[in-house]
């Protein structure tokens, strides 16, 4: 019995010096910097709303449309990320809900956006939401490991929507695409309210 309690201690104490050890290795070599990058968006709320509704509205207009987002978006996350300090708490809230209400009205009327404009949107979110990620920085955070995990994790999220949505409201010969667009345009409505709820609470506090 206490040759097994002991054989499960050493376990245990092997196994938190290897993870101590790892931890150590990822944060000496500032790739937790990067990792924050990737994963801090895919935690926040106005981050994982905008940037869907973004992709969903390029998916729904089609690929030649669409494609322009995939540098266009990580970009403007490079962009807006040194502006942190521009944008104070309230107004980033205002610009967020503006931003979900234009999408999800685009999304519930079923707009042909011309790509000029979709780029335009994208842009202005990305930077928008870049600038918000930039502001939760401290001074030891590495802010070029940051932005790369950033930017990749933008052009994830934004070629993975849209392809998914492109290939949902594909064309079939059984005509199930009618039920589909109507299924995005109603998500669209459901963005514009968050939006509005948002813009009513930002006005209200």
């Amino acid at each position: 019995m206490k040759l097994n309690s002991a054989r499960v201690l050493m376990t245990a104490a092997m196994l938190l010096t290897g993870a101590n050890a790892a931890e150590a290795h990822i944060v000496a070599a500032r790739l937790g910097d990067f990792y924050m990058g990737a994963s801090h968006p895919l935690t926040d709320l106005p981050d994982v709303v905008l940037w869907t509704a973004t992709g969903i509205l390029a998916g729904a207009l089609g690929a030649p449309k669409g494609r322009w987002l995939i540098p266009v978006f990580p970009l403007g996350l490079l962009v807006g990320l040194p502006l942190g300090h521009v944008f104070g708490a309230a107004s980033a809230q205002l610009a967020d809900a503006t931003m979900m209400l234009v999408i999800g009205m685009l999304l519930a009327a079923a707009v042909q956006v011309p790509t000029f404009l979709l780029c335009a949107i994208a842009f202005a979110v990305a930077v928008v939401r870049g600038a918000a990620n930039g502001a939760d920085l401290g001074p030891e955070t590495d802010r070029l490991l940051f932005a790369a995990g950033l930017a990749c994790a933008g052009y994830g999220v934004i070629t993975l929507t849209m392809a998914l949505t492109a290939l949902f409201e594909r064309t079939r010969s059984d005509g199930a695409a009618s039920w589909r667009t109507i299924a995005v345009r109603a998500l669209g409505g459901w963005i514009a309210a968050i939006g509005l709820m948002m813009a009513s609470l930002v006005f209200a506090s």
